[in-house]
């Protein structure tokens, strides 16, 4: 086990990496977001300095560095190009799943071994399946073909494994969600061109197309009923939301250093400026608080995949969203009519900050379905 002072040494180095290739990353990112193009140059410097391995425990060729420390990298990374911290936020969290299996003596050591040999690209499409998944399966000789439209697949572009699932209605059981790997170049794989989005333009996360891909039976990882909550959802939320919103904390820390930086070289300051400075930093020190509490409770894969672990990511999750979106707009309106200029990186950061909202689950969902969890009769 590393020490504190080890450990601390460790996140440095990768830190400064980060601050190295976000020189390089924040100078491309202007192109990227106006020509709707994903990251590729800033993938191909990730995958050169194995940032997509950094996770995986270093017994299994992995850079052996903590969930915490990821959460660190991808928010200082969004600093620079929140594209790129989002869509490698997407692939960490596929690993972090794994990693939290491995640890718990549930397997998952073969796919990470492969990704850190590899450097392969994990993508998702979990965002949009939830409890209900989408699409269908036909059971064949040895496995099934699924026929699909799987949304949001970030990287796709660039993937080599989806990991994704599909409903299918078993003769004897009903109707079950499988869930199952694809490799990206399989027969009846397709990434489609159509992620032309308001921000996080650079993160290619086009719709995968499956049409009667072939998965054999072996590859089938978890079987659940269609429609219900079940304890998969515990550990990856628990594992994925504090990845991905450490994205959104970045994005907006961002915000409050350009406008800091641009309110203090204007003397003398309106007199409203310091009341919406003050509700600016609220703002950001809520998303970071609460996001500290999301860590918390990961606790670097040492947790149980309890209920009330997986609905305390779901409304904190929330939380930061809605606070991240405040600080960049609390941010724009202390700058004025300037942070509306594509030259001052605002407009841009408020466009990307707000994608926070759409992962799961959107307030309203959430709201929902906390609210019953929390209305469920004590046992």
């Amino acid at each position: 086990m590393e020490t504190l002072t080890n450990a601390t040494t460790t996140e440095n180095k990768w830190i400064a990496l980060v601050q190295q290739l976000g020189q390089e990353f924040a100078a491309r990112t202007s192109d990227y977001d106006r020509t709707d193009t994903f990251v590729k140059e800033n993938y191909d410097a990730l995958k050169k300095h194995q940032f997509l391995s950094a996770m995986i425990p270093e017994a299994l060729g992995g850079g052996g560095i903590t969930h915490a420390d990821m959460c660190t990298i991808l928010k200082e990374m969004a600093h620079y190009d929140s594209s790129t911290a989002l869509a490698l936020s997407m692939h960490q969290h596929l690993l972090a799943a794994n990693i939290w299996k491995c640890q718990h003596g549930k397997g998952g050591e073969q796919v990470l071994q492969k990704v850190a040999e590899q450097q392969l690209v994990l993508v998702s499409t979990g965002a949009r399946d939830w409890l209900e998944s989408n699409g269908k399966m036909e059971k064949v000789a040895g496995g099934y073909l699924v026929t699909a439209q799987k949304h949001f697949a970030s990287q796709s572009t660039v993937g080599d494994i989806l990991v994704t699932s599909a409903p299918y209605e078993h003769p004897e059981e009903g109707w079950q969600v499988l869930h199952f790997p694809v490799p990206m170049k399989a027969e009846g794989v397709s990434s489609l061109d159509n992620w032309y989005t308001m921000g996080m333009r650079g993160t290619g996360s086009h719709t995968v197309n499956l049409e009667k891909v072939f998965v054999p039976e072996s590859a089938i990882v978890l079987r659940r009923p269609q429609g219900t909550y079940h304890m998969f959802w515990n550990v990856v939320l628990t594992v994925a939301l504090p990845l991905i919103m450490s994205v959104y904390v970045g994005i907006a820390e961002k915000a409050v250093q350009i406008t800091l930086m641009n309110l203090r070289k204007n003397t003398p300051q309106k007199p409203h400026s310091s009341y919406l400075v003050g509700e600016m930093n609220n703002a950001l020190t809520t998303a970071q608080v609460v996001l500290q509490d999301m860590i918390r409770i990961t606790n670097n894969f040492d947790f149980s995949p309890t209920d009330e672990n997986g609905h305390a990511m779901l409304s904190r999750k929330t939380i930061v969203a809605n606070a991240t979106i405040l600080a960049v707009e609390k941010s724009m309106e202390a700058v004025g009519g300037q942070s509306y200029f594509r030259s001052m990186d605002l407009e841009r950061l408020f466009r990307d900050v707000r994608a926070g909202v759409f992962h799961p689950l959107p307030e309203k969902a959430q709201l929902h379905f906390t609210g019953e969890f929390l209305l469920q009769p004590e046992t």
